[in-house]
Parts: structure tokens; sequence; C-alpha cells
């Protein structure tokens, strides 16, 4: 098992896909000591794209082709591909003939049997005892573990060429029998593992009793990472990313306004997470911040540079520190007789939470209730059905909106709500409303869709960079 000093650092899939740039880099580099460190990988950018569905496009990989049902040509297909991109990606990464020949038999292995599995489950439910309905998460979660047990398999291999002591740390439950909770998975794995002396290359997804992908979806790698943290009793949890934790998108307000956060908590990582800018899963937030080990964020590029430090600690003094935005559709139930009644909230929870639909904000007055939300219209529209038919005098609509929020640990004091609305109104932009809660942790500005980037830019330069100004011409 490791010992008290070490690290547990995850890299995410799109900078695995350079992980033999950072060999040389981050994972050795001019360290006095290679060891004390254990490495949680993703699967290589895009893999998991081709084994269950395109994560944005929705363009079906095996998992989505499996699902529907069209026989064998379409899932076969795209089992081909992936098998194809897994080979590609893993000779950009090995160059020793041995490797190349070792990492090909894997990707064999595990894909010949993954296939072998989903005819034998689709013979098995041509029998009407049984429902393939019943398997899709067994499913989803056996071909979603193929891509991180492959990542994990070649980096151990570049590492080992390389000279380094790094060890496969498997969590896939590859041909396992037995049925373990998540952290008898990981304790399990990591038994007679010494970190001080070897580097465990740990496979992201882990397969165990609660089903991770049931909750979790995708985001499973980083609830495996922070667990593993936790049990071991890690001294910090680091994410290794392509970029820093900044002060807003470079790409909207431009490089040399944007700052790198270098501390914040994980209140502020919460709200990020809820506009989809996530620095971390919450719910693998909540273990690290429940087991005391904090989060580092770093760009995996910059190796020296220590990136941004997630604590529970509050801030030194109160500041706007990062702008960002996220589009979401404004879902607005008006009801004349609403005043004075009760449960129309609590019906609109339910239709929400049974279409799985994300609440990102919500207001509401005496006869209106209105959910900002991230969905697609498909579902929405299906939302919208269900409360007119629940309530048939209301009036139930949506529209595409903008949500831009500044986002601190401390804004109290600072009067962002006016200053950015008035710094909108300079820019010549407008906002459809505007909230600010108790907490003084964040402000949120609805504006049209196409505005989003404006406001950013807008509320950025008024909030963020001012700030900055000030603080430099006071010192």
């Amino acid at each position: 098992m490791a010992g008290p000093t070490h690290t547990v650092e995850k890299i995410g899939g799109t900078s695995m896909s350079r992980v033999h740039e950072l060999r040389d880099t981050l994972l050795i580099g001019d360290r006095p000591n290679l060891y004390g460190r254990i490495f949680v990988v993703s699967a290589f950018g895009g893999i998991t794209d081709l084994l269950l569905e395109h994560k944005k496009s929705g363009e079906p990989g095996v998992y989505a082709a499996f699902a529907s049902g069209e026989g064998d040509h379409g899932w076969l297909a795209a089992l081909d591909r992936a098998s194809e991109a897994m080979g590609a990606a893993h000779r950009v990464v090995l160059e020793h003939p041995g490797d190349l020949e070792r990492a090909d038999a894997f990707v064999r292995d595990r894909l010949i049997g993954a296939k072998n599995c989903l005819i034998d489950l689709q013979r098995l439910c041509s029998y009407g005892h049984f429902r393939l309905s019943e398997h899709m998460l067994h499913t989803r979660e056996l071909l979603s573990g193929l891509g991180e047990a492959h990542s994990a398999f070649v980096t151990t291999l570049m590492l080992q060429r390389a000279g380094v002591s790094a060890r496969f740390v498997d969590l896939s439950g590859w041909r396992d029998t037995g049925e373990v909770s998540l952290d008898e998975r990981i304790l399990g794995a990591m038994s007679g593992i010494d970190a001080q002396t070897e580097m465990p290359i740990v496979t992201g997804y882990a397969q165990c009793r609660e089903g991770l992908m049931r909750e979790f979806d995708r985001g499973y790698s980083e609830v495996t990472f922070s667990r593993l943290a936790a049990l071991t009793g890690a001294q910090e949890a680091i994410i290794h990313k392509e970029f820093h934790l900044s002060s807003a998108d470079p790409k909207l307000v431009g490089a040399d306004a944007v700052r790198k956060l270098g501390r914040t908590n994980y209140d502020v990582a919460d709200q990020l997470s809820n506009l989809g800018m996530e620095a971390i899963h919450p719910k693998a937030a909540k273990t690290l911040r429940q087991s005391g080990v904090p989060l580092r964020v770093t760009n995996a590029f910059e190796p020296h540079d220590p990136g941004t430090l997630i604590d529970d600690q509050p801030a030194d003094a109160p500041a706007v520190e990062i702008v960002t935005g996220l589009d979401v559709f404004a879902l607005e139930l008006f009801e004349q007789d609403m005043v004075g009644a009760k449960g129309y909230d609590a019906a609109i929870l339910e239709v929400l939470t049974r279409h799985k639909v994300r609440i990102v904000s919500k207001v509401s007055n005496a006869n209106t209730i209105t959910h900002y939300v991230d969905s697609s219209l498909k579902v929405l529209r299906r939302v919208e059905k269900d409360l007119v038919e629940r309530f048939p005098s209301a009036c139930v609509s949506s529209r595409a909106v903008a949500m831009a929020s500044a986002v601190g640990r401390d804004l109290d004091g600072l009067a962002v709500l006016s200053r950015g609305l008035n710094a909108l109104a300079d820019a010549g932009l407008s906002a459809i409303g505007a909230t600010q809660g108790p907490r003084q942790v964040d402000v949120q500005f609805i504006v049209e869709r196409d505005a989003l980037a404006g406001t950013i830019r807008a509320l950025h330069g008024a909030l963020v960079e001012t700030q900055g100004r000030d603080i430099a011409q006071a010192a």
C-alpha cells in the first residue's frame, strides 16, 4: 500500500492522447524521486465516444448501436472502428515492436471477449424469459471499461520501456466472477503495491457492485480517482488537464487578460460544475473534502507550475475569481391560480427528475416558476407535454437562453450584480434576468444565447481585470 506522503494523480482523455509527450516531463522529468505517485488514467481521447456514443453529437458507438437492436451489423462495424482507433492511439505512444505487439494482443483479447459477450447476450435475450433492457447498464460498463484498461496498459508499457517500475492496475473486473464494492475493488487491487518503489497506473473505470455508471455515467473516472485518494490517505489529489484553471476562457477574453486562479475552494468548484465547467465531479469533490484531501488542478504540459489548489479554506479577501457561462433553456410555467397553492414546485421537479433533466438554476414569483435547465430540446418537449397534461390551465413554454456567472469564494461587498449589469449596458448588451443568492459565491446573468461571449468578456473586464488593476495600483 502507498505511504503517507504519496499523491494520487489523474490524467484526462485529451491529455492521454499526448501521454508520450508527458513521459519525459510530467511522468519522469527531472524529479529526484519518480515514485510516491499513483496515476489514474482516462481512455485515450475519442475512444469512449466510439465505445458508447459521441458525447456531443450523439453519433452511435458500439453501445448505442447494440442498444438500438438493429441486428449485428451496426454494432459489429462500430466495434471494428473502435478497434482500429485503439490501435492507432497506441501506435502514437509506443515505439518498440515488442510493445506494439503486446498492445495489439491486448486490444484483440479484450475486444474479442466483448464481442463474444454481446453475441451471447443477444442469443440469450432471443428467449422470452430474458430482457435485453435488464442488461444494458452492465453492457455499457463493460464497453466503457475497455478504453481505460487499454490506455493504462499502454502507458505502463511505455513507462517500463523507459526504465520506470510501472505496474498496470486493472480495476475493470475483466473476467472477474466475484462481486465487490468499490472500496473492496480498490483496496484489493492496491494490496501489496508499494507506491514508494513503483508507479501504479490505474484504470479510471472500476467495476463494482454499486455500478458507477448508474449514478455518474461518464464521470466515473473522477469518482474512482477521488475514492482511491481517500482510501490510501493521499497527501494531495491532482488532476492534470490541458489548460490551467483560469479566470475565463482565454479564447473568449484573450490569453493576456485571463489569470490562473492559483487558489480556490470546493465551494467554487461546485459552482463551476453546475455551469458545466467541471474542475472535478461534485460527488468526487465531496469525497475529497470529507476525507481532508486537497485537490490540485494543473496544466499537464507545464509540469513545474503548481497550478491551482482547491481546498476548504475561505478567501483572504472578497474577489470575483472566474467568469463562465452555459447555454440553457428557460422552462417557464405560468399559472394564474398558483398564488397560495401548493404542489406546483414538487410536480415540476418530479417531471424534470423523471426525464433526467439537469436543473442549473431556478427563479419564481407569485404565479410563475422558471427553471433554467441543461437539456436537449427533444427531451424538453417531452417535459412540456407532461406538464401541460398535469396542469391543463397553465401556460408552459421554453426558450433558448444562456447563463453567465461571476463566481468567487467570497463576493460580499463587491456589488457584483449592479456592476455586472452596468458593464453589460456599457457594452451595448442587456440581461433578460439576473440573480444573486445570500451565500455570496455566485451571481448569474441570463442573456440571449448569441450574447453569451460578449457578456463573459464584459463581465470579466469589469469584475476581474479591473479588480486586478486596482490591486496592482494599491501595491
